[in-house]
């Protein structure tokens, strides 16, 4: 049996008892919030869920924004055994329902802006023991309805409940790009190692850094880089509980120092566009991105007009955060860069076999943060998770220097003129004409039943179809060319921000339907 471990402890109490409890742990709209002061809140919160009932291992559905109140119940929960499972704030209320009846929880903590959702789904989740929620909710339920005011008025005693390493500690739901999401089930352990390799051997995240996340808690890569990162480092999370846009990102980098930004490939195109001034981001040491392959004319535009590298890198819920990644000083746009350390990577082939340089195949992974599989989810776990091997479904190559790029989703690749293309590769292609801001490519049957390339762009100036048809069969061989180029104001996303491509493969059935568009 391993040491006791309690992954809130660690987050926590450390930085007090070494005497850092005055340094800024949180910041942003919320108000500021010193290491002692969440430490003291913390404590409270978590009897006060003791006292209200809560038990070790029990669930407790977070349908949060990024707040203080966020950051207190999800630690309180780690701190008494028991498992937050923070949700997408986007969720309708049949979706908020579907997760507390798949993750069976006993608690549903909620902030302010998201009360009319929750009480329809309440109604249709009956296992439901308790609702939290702030002060200034009026909720109607057939639960008992907690204040987290009142929790937080508890007395501050008591030590962390006798976790370890293996215990469960939070779950993360998927973003459900491929169906229904599932449940990644994390140990305390987890916790620490990611804050051990990337967040301190790639970030380089220092106590006098400041985060600001475009991406939510709710989300894997952004509970990492709003919450457990700093917190780890003894640093400050900038929190913001608004929807990000470009421009409200800005203002809170500016007016709160930010010093590491993390975003995704969409999220930086849309800086672009909105065509914010130079110089706002000049506090700004270090940009990352996640969530999808950051295209290399994207990279470009990006550090011409800001002078900040980005660090693109692929993480996944079920691995926590980033194992893969650019560093610092020695980014290779196009890529994801280098294994991270503590991490191991392989590339199998069709036949199962490990893939040489250059040879494209399936992505599989290795480390201490992989989750424990899926709850009640037993064919998916064994699909994915493969004894140590995590299987990611991303296509991709490894040069001879060990820099990995991505080809794609390994279910997305192109299969035409029984040649398989790329998307990410005729994506870039169309990244690199001035017009294009946004580019995905996908698969449409012909008239003959043929798998061919379709792109959805959006544009950023005046262009045609036929431009960027010719402009892309300049670049690349003929059969990797768009067979036809859909202009589109946005494209779909997840809550998360990942592009839905099966909703883009959907739309495109019908695309080259037609004799004359089969070329």
């Amino acid at each position: 049996m391993s040491a006791p471990f309690n992954a809130s402890a660690y987050l926590l109490d450390r930085h007090v008892e070494q005497g850092g409890g005055a340094r800024l742990a949180l910041t942003g709209p919320g108000g500021d919030i010193t290491y002692a002061q969440l430490h003291d809140r913390v404590v409270r919160t978590a009897n006060g869920l003791r006292a209200a009932g809560l038990l070790p291992e029990q669930r407790l559905l977070m349908f949060m924004a990024d707040t203080p109140d966020f950051a207190a119940v999800f630690l309180a929960a780690m701190r008494i055994g028991a498992v937050p499972v923070p949700v997408s704030t986007m969720l309708h209320a049949d979706g908020l329902a579907d997760l507390l009846r798949d993750s069976r929880a006993a608690f549903l903590a909620i902030t302010s802006a998201f009360a009319a959702v929750a009480e329809k789904a309440v109604a249709e989740a009956p296992e439901l023991h308790a609702v939290l929620v702030p002060d200034g909710v009026s909720l109607s339920a057939s639960v008992p309805v907690h204040r987290l005011t009142d929790l937080a008025a508890s007395e501050p005693v008591g030590k962390p409940y006798d976790t370890q390493d293996d215990s469960p500690a939070f779950w993360l739901y998927t973003s459900g790009t491929t169906g229904m999401p599932k449940a990644a089930m994390h140990r305390h352990a987890s916790i620490r190692v990611v804050c051990e390799t990337y967040g301190d051997q790639v970030l380089g995240i220092r106590p006098d850094d400041r985060c600001l996340s475009a991406a939510k808690a709710f989300f894997a890569y952004g509970l990492g880089n709003s919450l457990l990162f700093p917190l780890a480092a003894g640093a400050t999370a900038i929190l913001e509980s608004a929807p990000s846009r470009p421009d409200l990102l800005v203002e809170r980098a500016t007016q709160y120092g930010a010093t590491l930004f993390f975003a995704g490939p969409t999220f930086f195109a849309n800086m672009l566009r909105a065509d914010v001034p130079a110089d706002v981001l000049s506090g700004v040491r270090l940009t990352t991105s996640a969530g999808e392959p950051l295209p290399a004319p994207l990279y470009q535009r990006w550090t011409d007009r800001f002078g900040i590298e980005i660090l693109d890198g692929i993480g996944m819920t079920e691995m926590l955060h980033i194992f893969l990644s650019n560093r610092e000083g020695a980014v290779r746009p196009g890529t994801t860069g280098q294994a991270v350390p503590g991490y191991d990577l392989r590339i199998l082939n069709e036949l199962g076999e490990e893939a040489g340089d250059d040879e494209p195949g399936t992505l599989y992974v290795r480390g201490e943060s992989t989750a424990t599989g899926y709850w009640s989810r037993y064919d998916a776990s064994r699909e994915v998770f493969q004894g140590e091997w995590l299987k990611t479904g991303d296509t991709y190559v490894r040069d001879a220097d060990g820099y990995y790029t991505c080809l794609g989703r390994t279910g997305d690749m192109i299969k035409a003129s029984g040649i398989w293309v790329s998307p990410a590769e005729v994506e870039t292609r169309l990244l690199d004409h001035p017009a294009v801001a946004q580019a995905v490519v996908v698969a449409a049957l012909d008239t003959d039943d043929l798998e061919k390339p379709v792109a959805y762009v959006v544009a950023a100036s005046p262009v045609s179809e036929d431009e960027l048809i010719s402009f892309c069969r300049e670049g690349l061989p003929s059969f990797k060319r768009p067979r036809r180029v859909v202009f589109v104001d946005s494209v779909p996303t997840t809550a998360t921000g990942k592009v839905r491509r099966v909703d883009l493969r959907a739309a495109a059935v019908e695309v080259l339907r037609t004799p004359e568009e089969n070329s």
